[in-house]
């Protein structure tokens, strides 16, 4: 295991009009909260390096570890719609990269680690509620198997943030493949910087889609591969019930990751309008939108590789256009197959997602809790005793009573034994999620007692969201009247 981090940085050899050099702030009194030792495993870290002086100083923004370039990186974006050409890290330092175990490349990002060029006005930190729901919700959605940033740590300043009300300071150590953004390259071709644009391109193509480098037109493959990318993860967001609820295109990471939680949530009782974010008025980026706006954003990073496509402006947004034509089938076949596999279905047949989409149906017509629901079909496939859980579910259990013969009749089709039908279905329906109810007690706890024994169970729970875990089964219990009319803030 090493000690400190083994930097190998090459976003800091991009031109210096990518970012903006800056140490982090120091702060009063860290203190570690949680090292994930885990993940600081894979990055070929010693935990228990990271969890002393030297560790904490570094995770803290206390004292820069060799090697590290600190920078702040610049881009821009579409906020709700609204296209802003400068936003860049405001609160957040990127120390480096390193390269793991496994031979991945990684970023090491301070989050919340005092103001930089880009803070316009902000102060640049982080409050302790949002740290932790983003060490969680990430964690979570890596047990889960959805692509995502990664937390390493989380470190209280000591020091208190200013919001409405005085808040306890923390600092995240954030993992990301990258953290390119689409606003990142929006941010150079608001300033028709052709140069930097080519730059930046090349340099994901290498990072992220090297197999493009041998394609024909390197910057159309790169275009596909992100495209690809985005339809799969979204596709995966809607199958665990996830709600980003803030999918502006400088939340949406080139390398295809989950990236930025800040008023994410997840599905109570099942409804594609549902909004969670406090600042969501319009429903943009309700659950059921998600989809649509992600072609959107990938939209607006086609518009920014124009002038590489091809030097003929007809032909690069004829080449822009056949690539986002290629967003709805690979978003249809990753959600409509993930779908079939949660009710237990192996080849996707004609038919298949009319079934499975009546169930969602129903499911929204009753507030059937999303995850329970999916969960409690595991049993019902095994054995028809099984129905009663299901039915107990919906406003009406007749609406499953419906439900339930045809889906039976085509899992006979399937000629596969019911228990290992049983068996895959919950290897894709999870037993636990980040329930919003059981995250704001963990936070409550935490900022209001610095009791941070609610933040470890659950976390652990979450790491092993597929296993039934009986003893641990209030952890998958739904809020009383199904989470209607609950929020979730930005926290910056």
């Amino acid at each position: 295991m090493m000690m400190s981090f083994p930097f190998d940085n090459s976003y800091v050899r991009l031109p210096e009009r990518f970012f903006a050099r800056r140490a982090p702030t120091p702060v009063a009194a860290p203190r570690l909260i949680q090292v994930n030792r885990t993940l600081a495993g894979e990055l070929g870290l010693d935990p228990d390096w990271l969890a002393g002086p030297e560790g904490i100083a570094a995770l803290a923004g206390n004292g820069i570890p060799p090697g590290a370039d600190p920078v702040a990186t610049a881009y821009a974006g579409h906020q709700f719609g609204q296209f802003v050409p400068q936003l860049g890290d405001g609160r957040a330092v990127l120390l480096g990269e390193v390269v793991g175990r496994d031979g991945r490349r990684r970023d090491i990002q301070l989050k919340g680690a005092g103001p930089t060029p880009f803070s316009r006005s902000g102060d640049g930190r982080a409050a302790l509620g949002p740290v932790l729901r983003e060490y969680l919700v990430s964690e979570a959605m890596a047990a889960l198997g959805i692509p995502t940033t990664r937390a390493l740590a989380a470190v209280a300043t000591g020091e208190p943030v200013m919001r409405e009300t005085p808040l306890p300071g923390a600092v995240l150590t954030r993992v990301a493949a990258s953290h390119i953004r689409v606003g990142t390259f929006q941010f150079f071709a608001a300033r028709g910087d052709v140069e930097a644009l080519r730059a930046l391109a090349d340099h994901v193509v290498a990072r992220h889609y090297p197999e493009a480098a041998q394609a024909q037109n390197p910057y159309r493959a790169l275009l596909d591969g992100v495209i690809a990318a985005q339809a799969a993860l979204v596709a995966r967001w809607l199958l665990v019930g996830f709600v980003h609820g803030v999918m502006n295109t400088d939340n949406m990471s080139v390398a295809g990751e989950t990236i930025d939680y800040g008023p994410c949530a997840f599905l109570d009782a099942y409804d594609p309008r549902t909004v969670y974010s406090s600042i969501d008025r319009a429903g943009r980026y309700a659950y059921g939108e998600q989809p649509r706006i992600a072609l959107w954003n990938l939209t607006r990073l086609a518009e920014t590789l124009l002038p590489l496509l091809a030097d003929d402006e007809t032909e690069a947004v004829a080449a822009a256009e056949a690539a986002l034509a290629g967003y709805a089938p690979h978003f249809e076949a990753a959600y409509h197959g993930g779908l079939a596999r949660k009710i237990g279905l192996g080849d996707l047949r004609e038919g298949d997602a009319a079934l499975a989409g009546d169930l969602l149906r129903r499911m929204a017509e009753n507030q059937a809790d999303f995850t329970r629901t999916f969960r409690a079909l595991c049993e019902a496939a095994e054995r028809p005793a099984g129905d009663g859980a299901v039915r107990d579910l919906f406003v009406d259990p007749t609406a499953y009573d419906d439900w339930a013969p045809r889906w039976r009749a085509r899992l006979a089709e399937e000629a596969r034994d019911p228990a290992e039908t049983a068996a895959a279905m919950r290897a894709v329906n999870p037993a636990f999620i980040p329930r919003n109810h059981q995250v704001e007690a963990m936070i409550a706890a935490a900022v209001e007692r610095a009791d941070f024994a609610p933040f470890a169970a659950l976390l652990a729970v979450l790491a092993r969201p597929y296993a039934d875990q009986p003893d641990q089964a209030r952890f998958a219990e739904a809020p009383e009247g199904g989470g209607v009319g609950y929020r979730t803030f930005c926290g910056t």
